[in-house]
C-alpha cells in the first residue's frame, strides 16, 4: 500500500509509470492521428473509420483478456503480452497501407493496446489494497504523460510534416513495454465466493443505468475525439496551439483528479454524475458555437475535469463497489467495452456521417444532445444502492 515509506514510494512509482506512458500513447494518437490521416488523403468518414477502431476494439479486447485474467490470475502476464504485441502490431503503419490495409493494422495493434488498461486497473487496485482512495493519485501520472506527448508532438509538427507522426509514436509503445518491466505481480488474496453471476449484477438497475449513462458520454465524446483538431485547424489554429488546447483539458483532470478523493468522500456518487454529466452538455454547446473566441474556449477545455476526470474517477470506485473479487476484471472490461468500446466507436462514426453532410459544429450539438439524453437516465435510475465510493473503507 502506499504510504510514508521507502517500499510505498517505490510501489506508488512503479504503478504510476505504466500509466504515463499509456496515456503518453493517447496523447500521440487522439489529438493528432486524424491529422496525420487527412494529410495522408483520407476522407472525413474514412477517418471516422478509422478512429474508431481505437474505441471499437475495446468492445471483445478487454472483454476476452478480462475474462483471461480473472481465470488465470496472471493479469500483469497479460499485461505484459499486450504491451509486446501492440508494438509490433503498431509497426505496420510504418507500410503506408491503403484505407483498408491501415484499418487492419489499427484493428491489430489497438485490440493488443486496449486489453492493458482494463488488466492494469485491477493490478493497481489490488497494490494499492486499504489505500484505494489514493488511485487517483497513481491514475494522475497518465494524464501527466497524456499532457506531456501533447505538447512535445504539437511543438516537434511545427517544425516536421504530420507524415513523421509514426516515427514519433513507436518510442512511446517501446517505454510502454519497457514499463511493464517494473511492476510485480499483484499480492496474493483470497478470492471472494461468486454470490450469482454477473449477468445478476448487470441487471440491477443502478448498473445497467451506469453503463447507459458512460456509453452516451462517450458517444458524445465522439466528435472531441475524431474531429477536435480538425475543428480547430478550421478555425485558424495552428498545431501547437491545437497541442496546447488538448493538454489544457487533461491539466485541468490532473487538478481535479489531486483532490479528487476528497469529494468522493464528501459528496455521493450520484450527484457527482449529475453535476458532471450538465457540465458535459454545457462543453460541448460551447465548442460548437463559440470556438472561434479564446477566452471562451479554454473555459470549455477546464470542463474536461468534469467530463472525463470526474466521470472516470466515480466509474472506477462504483465498479469497485458493485462487482466482487471474483468479477473484477470482467467488470473493469465491461466498463471499458460498453463505454469507451461501444459509445467511442459509436460516436465517431456519427461524428463521421454528421460532418460529411454537415459540419463539425453540427456534430458538436449532437454530442450535447447525447448528453442531454444521459442526463435523464441518470436521474430517473442510477439510484446506487452504496452512494459513497468509501462507504465501508
Amino acid at each position: 500500500m502506499i504510504n510514508g515509506s521507502t517500499a510505498g514510494t517505490q510501489l506508488y512509482w512503479r504503478l504510476s509509470n505504466l500509466y504515463f506512458w499509456y496515456f503518453a500513447a493517447l496523447g500521440a494518437l487522439v489529438p493528432y492521428w486524424s491529422l496525420y490521416l487527412k494529410d495522408s488523403g483520407f476522407s472525413y468518414l474514412e477517418i471516422a473509420l478509422l478512429m474508431a477502431t481505437l474505441q471499437g476494439t475495446k468492445i471483445i479486447a478487454p472483454n476476452l483478456w478480462g475474462w483471461l485474467g480473472d481465470k488465470s490470475g496472471q493479469r500483469l502476464r497479460l499485461v505484459r503480452i499486450g504491451a509486446l504485441a501492440s508494438l509490433v502490431c503498431f509497426a505496420g503503419v510504418f507500410a503506408r497501407p491503403e484505407f483498408t490495409g491501415l484499418l487492419l493494422v489499427m484493428l491489430s495493434f489497438s485490440f493488443f493496446w486496449n486489453a492493458i488498461l482494463p488488466l492494469y486497473e485491477v493490478v493497481t487496485l489490488h497494490n494499492l489494497g486499504s489505500d484505494v482512495r489514493r488511485y487517483g493519485r497513481v491514475r494522475l501520472w497518465g494524464s501527466i504523460g497524456f499532457i506531456a506527448m501533447v505538447a512535445l508532438i504539437g511543438a516537434l509538427l511545427e517544425f516536421f510534416p504530420v507524415s513523421m507522426l509514426p516515427w514519433m509514436i513507436l518510442p512511446v509503445f517501446v517505454g510502454i513495454l519497457l514499463s511493464t518491466q517494473g511492476v510485480h505481480s499483484e499480492p496474493r488474496v483470497r478470492r471472494e465466493a461468486h454470490h450469482g453471476s454477473i449477468m445478476a449484477i448487470i441487471r440491477q438497475p443502478a448498473v445497467w443505468s451506469f453503463f447507459l449513462v458512460n456509453f452516451l458520454l462517450q458517444v458524445s465524446h465522439g466528435p472531441y475525439y475524431t474531429f477536435f483538431s480538425i475543428h480547430l485547424e478550421t478555425m485558424g489554429y495552428g498545431k501547437f496551439s491545437v497541442g496546447s488546447l488538448w493538454a489544457l483539458g487533461v491539466i485541468a483532470e490532473v487538478l481535479l483528479f489531486l483532490i479528487m478523493h476528497r469529494f468522493l468522500g464528501r459528496f455521493t456518487m450520484r450527484s457527482i454524475v449529475l453535476v458532471a454529466i450538465a457540465l458535459t452538455a454545457l462543453r460541448w454547446g460551447v465548442i460548437a458555437e463559440f470556438s472561434d473566441q479564446l477566452l471562451i474556449l479554454l473555459g470549455a477545455q477546464l470542463l474536461h475535469a468534469a467530463s472525463y476526470g470526474a466521470l472516470h474517477a466515480v466509474s472506477v470506485h462504483y465498479i469497485h463497489n458493485y462487482f466482487g473479487e471474483g468479477h473484477h476484471g470482467q467488470g473493469q472490461a465491461l466498463y471499458s467495452g460498453l463505454t469507451f468500446g461501444a459509445g467511442g466507436a459509436v460516436g465517431a462514426f456519427a461524428a463521421g456521417l454528421i460532418v460529411q453532410a454537415d459540419s463539425t459544429v453540427m456534430a458538436f450539438w449532437g454530442a450535447a444532445l447525447a448528453m442531454t439524453l444521459g442526463l435523464v437516465v441518470a436521474w430517473i435510475w442510477l439510484r446506487p444502492a452504496v452512494d459513497k465510493a468509501y462507504a465501508g473503507h
